[in-house]
């Protein structure tokens, strides 16, 4: 199923989408309907591609709303941990993103050799798990930065810079 709303962050119209069955899929974001619109069929696409069955019938649910209750600091990214499905994403992939959901908090960042270092692997294969995250927002891949710049964000640049700024962190976006 596919639970979508549009919110008001700042002066951003945010929309959000995730896609679920008893726990959550995947989640997209963008500014606009549009935008998000072709995310979530990427991301529909994507799963799919992973061996899970997403509908993209709609209906109603409160994670739209869980999630942009992260993004504006109401809940914990860890809240949420225990929502996600986890289907389809790799052993080492779950290792990354709960680590990084459990220990890389709301105002702070850590850099893709950081995060390497701290689980035994490579910043690209880092980078390999932060660019097939299903789960932006919810696991903080915007929060993983590289060593001497903002590094890059599937939803978008611009979007990660957005993201940041709402947590407090300010030298990496400007």
């Amino acid at each position: 199923m596919l639970s979508v709303e549009k919110f008001r962050v700042n002066d951003r119209e945010v929309w959000i989408g995730v896609l679920f069955s008893g726990r959550i899929y995947g989640t997209a974001f963008a500014f606009d309907r549009k935008t998000l619109i072709e995310r979530i069929n990427s991301l529909a696409n994507y799963l799919i591609k992973r061996g899970i069955n997403v509908s993209l019938d709609i209906r109603p649910s409160d994670y739209p709303e869980k999630i942009f209750k992260v993004i504006v600091g109401e809940l914990d990214n860890e809240h949420l941990l225990s929502e996600l499905s986890f289907e389809g994403v790799t052993a080492f992939e779950r290792r990354v993103y709960e680590w990084l959901t459990k220990n890389v908090k709301r105002g702070s960042v850590i850099t893709y050799g950081s995060l390497a270092k701290v689980l035994g692997t490579s910043p690209r294969a880092i980078g390999g798990a932060m660019r097939r995250n299903p789960y932006p927002i919810v696991v903080p891949c915007h929060r993983v930065v590289a060593k001497n710049g903002i590094g890059y964000y599937s939803s978008g640049i611009e979007e990660k810079k957005f993201l940041l700024e709402i947590e407090g962190v300010k030298e990496w976006t400007s």
